[in-house]
């Protein structure tokens, strides 16, 4: 019997070969102000949109993270599908950033400067 299905498992096996890990980015986020001072405390949000598989055998592989910055201004992620992704930025005194990448490199790191708010407009005087 064990026999039998060690052959079943082989012949499983050729038929229908198993699929790759998707390529995989450690992904590192540099925070800093417009006057070059690393922020910290920055909330950093990263989402894969689209492209490699996503699964792999059957287990998720997560997509989405949320994290702060360090007192460097540093926000590491663990690996995350290559691929498109959005990064969005969010930091108390400073306008929120968020713009699309195209990751295809083992390693990368997104530099991300903050601008102080914009003066509000009002149409009253």
């Amino acid at each position: 019997m064990r026999l039998v299905l060690a052959l079943f498992a082989l012949l499983a096996a050729s038929t229908f070969p198993l699929a790759a890990d998707p390529p995989m980015t450690k992904l590192r986020i540099e925070v800093k102000s417009h006057t070059d001072k690393p922020v910290e405390r920055a909330s950093v949000i990263v989402r894969f949109v689209k492209g490699r598989s996503a699964m792999k055998l059957g287990k998720k592989v997560r997509k989405h993270w949320e994290m702060r910055t360090n007192q460097d201004g540093i926000a590491a992620i663990p690996p995350i599908p290559q691929g498109e992704l959005t990064v969005q930025v969010i930091a108390k005194g400073y306008q929120t950033f968020g713009q699309k990448f195209d990751v295809e490199e083992e390693e990368k790191t997104i530099e991300v400067t903050l601008n102080p708010p914009q003066p509000q407009f009002s149409a009253h005087q």
